[in-house]
């Protein structure tokens, strides 16, 4: 995609459109889906929805990973007792997922197995049930952090479950 169709599809992103993907109902299940899968893993996951870039991140061609990966600092979630923070990612303009694991899953989760969690998502996208979309993602990452990171018995929530809207 050219950066000039790139521009256009982030300038008439509206924050009216996400909310509307993602009603406070729907965050409120999603935040739920996560307290669950949690529940059963000693992981933490994030969840964090933007709409759009802002001009000078699509002008110097700012891929949607790189963005995940300063998302990922910026709301903590490299900062877990054990290292097994994931975000899960979405930049509704670009219509792009990106998963982005801690180094405690280096070696364990391949990376065609985060993808996986991408394409669960995507599929429910596809068919316009965003909610059901991050939701399906949200459970399929659950299930790849809790066979390399299974319940202690302890019960800690080191980042909060609600999902961010940027």
């Amino acid at each position: 995609m050219n950066t000039l169709q790139r521009l256009l599809r982030h300038l008439f992103a509206t924050h009216w459109h996400m909310r509307r993907l993602f009603p406070a109902q729907a965050l409120d299940r999603l935040e739920q889906a996560i307290g669950e899968v949690e529940a059963g893993h000693s992981g933490e996951l994030r969840l964090v929805i933007e709409n759009e870039l802002d001009l000078a991140s699509i002008l110097a061609g700012k891929s949607p990973q790189v963005r995940a990966r300063e998302v990922f600092g910026r709301f903590g979630v490299w900062d877990t007792q054990h290292n097994n923070g994931v975000l899960i990612y979405l930049l509704l303009a670009d219509r792009r997922v990106e998963v982005v694991a801690d180094r405690g899953f280096r070696g364990l989760v391949s990376d065609e197995e985060w993808a996986g969690v991408c394409r669960a998502m995507e599929v429910e996208f596809r068919a316009g049930r965003f909610a059901a979309g991050a939701e399906a993602g949200i459970r399929a990452a659950g299930v790849l952090i809790g066979r390399h990171f299974p319940s202690d018995g302890e019960q800690r929530n080191e980042l909060p479950d609600r999902p961010v809207l940027l």
